[in-house]
C-alpha cells in the first residue's frame, strides 16, 4: 500500500498513514518534527483526494504535543 507524501508550508515532508478514524502524519528523512495524529476529515477518507492546501489545514488543526506533567514540589 502506498502512502501519500505531503510537503507543508515550512518545507517539511510527511507521509500520511490513514485509518478509518484518524490520520497520522509521519515525518520523513530530514523532517525533525514528531509524528502527528489528527482526526480524519469527515468529508474525505482518502488522503490522495485532498489538495496540498486541504492537507495543510488538517495538519494545522492537529493538537499541540503535550509536554510531560510537571512534578509536584511537595513530593506528593
Amino acid at each position: 500500500m502506498g502512502y501519500r507524501r505531503f510537503t507543508d508550508r515550512e518545507g517539511n515532508t510527511w507521509e500520511i498513514h490513514d485509518s478509518h478514524s484518524d490520520w497520522e502524519f509521519r515525518p520523513t528523512a530530514g523532517n525533525a518534527r514528531p509524528a502527528v495524529r489528527v482526526p480524519a476529515p469527515g468529508y474525505e477518507q482518502d488522503p490522495f483526494e485532498l489538495s496540498s492546501e486541504e492537507l495543510q489545514r488538517v495538519l494545522d488543526r492537529a493538537p499541540a504535543p503535550r509536554s510531560a506533567p510537571r512534578r509536584s514540589p511537595f513530593k506528593d
